[in-house]
């Protein structure tokens, strides 16, 4: 990986306006893409915000098992092509023998390749997905998360809101307006204490291993500070606070301790945090696992059900198959961020939820998911150089040029994403793969390949 390479920007995407998801339409020239996707992202560094046996299929076809009468037969020359291509190189021996795929025309809603796309898979982090188009479609692209603090009864309260972006910063000036009211109130001393009481507990979801927290994610509150990675992420952020009011002049009795706000409180400091748009922009950029589970609790509390993981992911499954008509045959979700291994999501209804992204009726509202998307060679992102993502003879030819969430668990790797083909379409592609006793970075190459192939660089 000592080669230097040009990433030249994608061509300019533009969604249709399609009136029926996973309707075949006819397009004629002047009908195809009206608004253009902000895909020409400059490959440069990205800024940063604060277990059960696997399923198995051999049947290998070029047909959507949806749609009776199907086949490959009304694919183009260029098509036909990739069809062929991938019906071998998805048999690549670092891809073991347990592997999902699909690619869709995102034009006509066609079927290009088939692999075994209704088996469902552990997705690892593609289950970020589902999370943030719930999100948007129920919170909104311009929610902002609250966190306030409120004295009463000699205390200082810091009020948890579900913003995971909080940083030392926003506590700073939050400190900073309550100092000035204390002491406009002639008070130079108070307890400071926490609420996060908006989340109830497990904070630890099923199906996550011992040794994913508190680094790979940390247990689940409403309330956390610079992207902490601590078992109490709430008492953490009521330190960080204890900390500017002390630099600020007040003295801080005693230690941080859990009250839940009086109603009688009185509201003295607020922060909003970004509009959720960018928020689901940089989780699906970094694949940040802890907005991503604070967002599934959020999307709950907003449909009008507990904070829970089991209410997040049902309110996840109302609004995919009842919003966006998206197929959940052998759909089971147990997390937000999908670190859990009970987590099972076949690459067909991966597909078809990036298949809304190409709709222009959803681009206000879920545009920041396909914006966030990481593009191939893209630093910071995970699809960056770093992580060696596209850099063998066969997929470099796809830098700048594929847009596809990652996922990586021990024995689960997944990509889908969106490229455009060499027949000047838009494809959207979903491949998962369980089970490969290849090295990770070996089974990434390969699926990087497939990515390519579906571009059409990689002939």
């Amino acid at each position: 990986m000592n080669h230097r390479t040009e990433v030249v920007p994608p061509p300019a995407f533009t969604p249709n306006g399609r009136h029926g998801h996973r309707k075949r339409k006819q397009f004629g020239a002047g009908a195809r893409r009206a608004l253009v996707l902000a895909m020409a992202v400059p490959v440069a560094s990205v800024a940063l915000v604060g277990p059960s046996a696997f399923a198995a299929d051999g049947n290998t076809t070029a047909t959507n098992p949806g749609t009776a009468g199907d086949t490959n037969e009304g694919l183009d020359s260029a098509d036909q092509a990739v069809a062929a291509n991938l019906d071998t190189r998805v048999l690549d021996e670092r891809l073991g023998g347990n592997v999902s795929g699909v690619v869709l025309d995102a034009e006509s809603d066609g079927t290009v390749w088939d692999h075994n796309s209704a088996t469902a898979l552990t997705p690892a982090s593609n289950t970020k997905l589902a999370t943030a188009t719930a999100a948007l479609t129920v919170l909104g692209p311009n929610h902002r998360f609250k966190t306030n603090v409120v004295y009463g009864d000699g205390t200082l309260t810091l009020v948890g809101g579900g913003d995971r972006t909080l940083t030392s910063a926003d506590l700073g000036a939050m400190a900073k307006d309550a100092v000035a009211g204390l002491k406009a109130a002639g008070l130079t001393g108070v307890k400071v204490a926490v609420d996060d009481s908006l989340f109830p507990e497990p904070t630890l979801a099923p199906g996550w291993n011992d040794g994913y927290y508190p680094d790979t994610v940390a247990p689940v509150r409403a309330l956390a500070v610079d992207g902490h990675g601590v078992n109490d992420t709430s008492i953490d952020a009521g330190q960080v606070l204890a900390k500017q009011l002390a630099a600020d002049g007040i003295t801080v009795d005693g230690e941080v301790t859990r009250r839940t706000a009086d109603i009688t409180d009185v509201p003295v400091a607020r922060h909003k945090s970004a509009k959720l748009s960018d928020i689901v922009h940089h989780m699906i950029k970094v694949s940040d696992n802890n907005i991503a589970e604070t967002l599934l609790r959020m999307t709950a509390l907003r449909a009008g059900r507990p904070a829970t993981f089991e209410s997040g992911t049902a309110v996840v499954r109302d609004v995919l198959s009842r919003r966006y008509g998206v197929s959940l045959e052998n759909f089971e979700m147990y997390d937000g961020s999908g670190l859990s291994r009970a987590n099972r999501i076949p690459a067909r209804t991966l597909a078809e939820i990036l298949d809304l992204l190409t709709e222009e009726r959803y681009e206000h509202r879920l545009s920041s998911i396909r914006d966030g998307l990481p593009v191939a060679g893209e630093a910071g992102s995970t699809l960056g150089p770093e992580w060696g993502r596209f850099d063998d003879a066969n997929s470099r030819c796809a830098l700048g040029k594929v847009h596809a969430k990652t996922g990586t668990l021990t024995g689960a790797i997944a990509l889908s994403g969106l490229t455009q083909g060499k027949d000047g379409r838009w494809k959207v592609f979903s491949f998962v793969e369980n089970g490969s006793t290849a090295d990770g970075s070996a089974v990434k190459d390969a699926m990087d390949g497939l990515a390519a192939t579906v571009n059409g660089c990689w002939a």
